[in-house]
């Protein structure tokens, strides 16, 4: 999981203008010409110093890839993170736009769990403490709370005691193919995340993400295949609190 380009940001630059010309003409009152199909689109090029050029008639080709374009659009504001009937009772936050996120809990359960083979851990069921999850659609951060209620706006955020994660929280997935669809509904979303979490291979520490109090590979050696109940003492806080994760 030595994926890093979660740590770059996106860059996006112009290829395509559309310059839309509306015929105007005298009202013809015999006439059956609807005005409002009296339009012509150029399509420019956009050139390495960002001019425009190469203008010319909008084509099929490009008719069909914005056609396209604007459906995915209609689709993610239709679907994406929308709930298919009453909110989760876990769901904490929810942002649903195009660029939305959400934020939800999970109680102290047992999970299967998976470890890379240099770090001396098996792979096998063990119980993990509660966590705050925050997620976009290509993005997943992950916090462990203390006790078994539902986080309030003032309660403090720990580290998660998992590898693979940075020291805010985001979670390195690797070579995981992240497959969050557009139309994606929250309860699919939520469940999505959490079975790429743990579905995935933990296999090293990011720059002191994975803080605790002892040492985390014994951790771990410890608590799969028995069941011990995680030990809360063991978890460090991180200065956060959920309203701050939020705002």
């Amino acid at each position: 999981m030595n994926n890093v380009t979660s740590d770059f940001n996106d860059m996006y630059i112009p290829y395509k203008a559309l310059l839309i010309y509306n015929c105007e003409r005298e009202k013809d009152y015999t006439s059956n010409t609807d005005e409002a199909n009296s339009i012509y689109v150029e399509s420019y090029d956009i050139g390495l110093q960002g001019n425009p050029i190469n203008a010319h008639p909008l084509s099929l080709k490009e008719s069909l890839a914005l056609a396209e374009l604007l459906q995915s659009s209609a689709e993610m504001q239709n679907g994406y993170l929308k709930s298919k009937g009453l909110l989760p009772n876990n769901l904490l936050y929810l942002k649903s736009d195009s660029s939305g996120y959400a934020v939800w809990y999970t109680p102290p359960q047992q999970r299967d769990l998976f470890f890379a083979g240099s770090l001396g851990i098996p792979c096998g069921r063990a119980y993990v403490p509660a966590m705050v999850w925050k997620a976009t659609r290509d993005s997943l951060s992950v916090f462990a709370v203390k006790g078994k209620s539902k986080p309030t706006a003032k309660t403090a955020l720990h580290y998660a005691p998992y590898f693979n994660i940075y020291s805010d929280g985001r979670v390195c997935m690797g070579n995981v193919n992240i497959n969050i669809d557009r139309s994606t509904y929250l309860e699919n979303f939520m469940m999505q995340w959490e079975a790429y979490f743990f579905g995935s291979y933990f296999s090293h520490t990011i720059s002191g993400g994975s803080r605790i109090n002892g040492n985390i590979v014994q951790l771990w050696q410890q608590q799969v295949n028995t069941e011990n109940r995680f030990n809360e003492l063991l978890l460090v806080k991180n200065g956060l609190t959920l309203n701050q994760l939020i705002r």
